[in-house]
């Protein structure tokens, strides 16, 4: 972040900056100005975002796209009638010299797809709420911080 002589000036550069992200996220996404405007409105206000559509739509690629425009790393999880917390979250294994150790999940990218939340069972439904909430997971007592920015 740099430093601005006024507030003004410091909304000015966010209007470049924001321009220049919507341009380039513009030479993959075509046509949907709306929705990628709103998606970096939640980004920006350290929020998250749903998106609804039909299949073919380019949401997959939309997040992609935003995540690679602003060197962030980038997750999809697909949520299946059979996916556990720890399979979202992740767990702690024992490794080869006796000690547990904590392999994380996909949750910890900065930003994350999150399809067909409803499909799921409550107890991960719950697991993604809380990491949307809280920002961390806690799992064999232990609390792990989600990499900042954190936006589902």
């Amino acid at each position: 972040m740099g430093n601005y002589n006024s507030d003004a000036a410091a909304v000015d550069a966010l209007v470049e900056k924001y321009n220049s992200l919507s341009q380039e996220i513009g030479k993959v996404i075509v046509g949907q100005k709306d929705v990628v405007k709103n998606l970096l409105i939640s980004i920006f206000s350290n929020g998250h975002c749903l998106l609804v559509g039909v299949p073919g739509l380019a949401k997959t690629l939309l997040v992609n796209t935003v995540s690679e425009a602003l060197g962030l790393s980038f997750n999809r999880i697909q949520f299946t009638p059979d996916l556990m917390p720890s399979d979202i979250i992740g767990s702690e294994i024992l490794d080869e010299s006796r000690n547990f150790k904590f392999i994380p999940g996909p949750l910890f990218s900065n930003l994350v797809l999150a399809d067909e939340i409803n499909r799921t069972p409550p107890k991960t439904q719950s697991a993604l709420l809380e990491a949307m909430q809280e920002k961390s997971v806690t799992t064999a007592g232990k609390t792990y911080n989600l990499p900042k920015p954190f936006f589902v």
